[in-house]
């Protein structure tokens, strides 16, 4: 058994998780349901917006670091408290973007003793697929379609039991658009028309390396999704165990993206199970979805009638990269 500590560092949030994994947790993984190959022993989130202003400005702003560089201290101690002893930190999206990005990589690596990774969209597609897919039932011949919905862009692989078969990271993402076009409360028309016009470029060429109307079914990850879900679901809070694997219908899911879309600042503020860092980028996430929904429904040909939800991504992919590096 080894304790490990992978972070995942995006454009809105930066995440924390420290497992416990055997050597042969792997094998053992369908028989062990939804805790997958990993043990949690903690597991955290803080929105930290290290995005902000960077599809704009193309640089990490410094009160954006500030956050970020907090968070990380915080995540120091608890790394040492439960003694990791392998770290991992990946950054995405808004760290591939950045000029200063430097500045990023040389305060995470004083404040946690590691050279944080700057990965491509694609090792970031690859990971988000371990991840969901360790959790998954046993996976047969039929491709599955992994949609990982970012802050600042947005990854797609399909794959099947022999693993990964085409992946494409794309830049639409909740923080992205939401800057870019979603600025009215609620957001214009020509603003939605605006933003759906970028997710349809970025489908059709995600479209171009995988091919989406070989998927059978669809798996959406990430906090954008999980909180549709959240919503779809009508929930009191959230509630990641009746999140986490839940089945919903097309047009249900549709619907709760619009509701999300359509509402006010302050009407989603007061949504019991919405966190308060993703309020002013969840009308993106959803209009995202909405849109990717619609195109598999479209080139499945009816095939896809249903999306899944995973609580468990990117994140659990890097933690089982490095119990996987020999």
């Amino acid at each position: 058994m080894s304790r490990v500590a992978a972070i995942d560092c995006g454009t809105n949030s930066i995440r924390l998780l420290i497992a416990d994994a055997s050597a042969d947790a792997l094998t053992e993984a369908p028989e062990q349901g939804a805790t997958g190959p990993l043990t949690d022993v903690v597991r955290e989130m803080r929105v930290v917006r290290l995005g902000q202003g960077v599809d704009a400005t193309g640089e990490l702003a410094p009160e954006a670091l500030e956050r970020t560089f907090a968070a990380a201290r915080d995540y120091a101690d608890l790394i040492k408290e439960h003694g990791a002893g392998r770290i991992r930190f990946v950054a995405t999206s808004a760290t591939r973007d950045a000029r200063n990005r430097q500045v990023f990589v040389d305060g995470v690596r004083e404040l946690l003793g590691v050279q944080p990774e700057v990965i491509s969209g694609d090792e970031e597609a690859a990971l988000s697929f371990a991840g969901a897919s360790s959790v998954l039932p046993a996976m047969g011949e039929d491709p599955i379609l992994v949609v990982d919905l970012g802050g600042g862009s947005t990854e797609f692989v399909l794959g099947d039991s022999t693993g990964v078969i085409a992946a494409r990271s794309v830049d639409v993402g909740c923080v992205r658009l939401t800057e870019r076009h979603l600025r009215s409360d609620p957001p214009t028309a020509a603003q939605i028309n605006a933003a759906e016009a970028d997710v349809d470029a970025a489908l059709d060429l995600a479209a171009q390396t995988v091919p989406l109307d070989r998927a059978t079914a669809v798996v959406g990850v990430a906090g954008s999704i999980t909180t549709i879900t959240a919503h779809a679901l009508g929930l009191s809070e959230y509630q990641p165990h009746r999140i986490h694997g839940a089945s919903l219908d097309l047009e249900t899911i549709t619907d709760a993206c619009t509701s999300l879309l359509e509402m006010t600042r302050d009407e989603r503020a007061a949504l019991p199970y919405m966190h308060p860092g993703r309020v002013d980028v969840i009308g993106a996430g959803a209009l995202v979805w909405r849109r990717i929904l619609g195109r598999l429904a479209d080139v499945s040909k009816g095939t896809i009638r249903a999306a899944v939800s995973s609580e468990h991504d990117i994140l659990d992919g890097i933690a089982l990269s490095i119990r996987d590096d020999k």
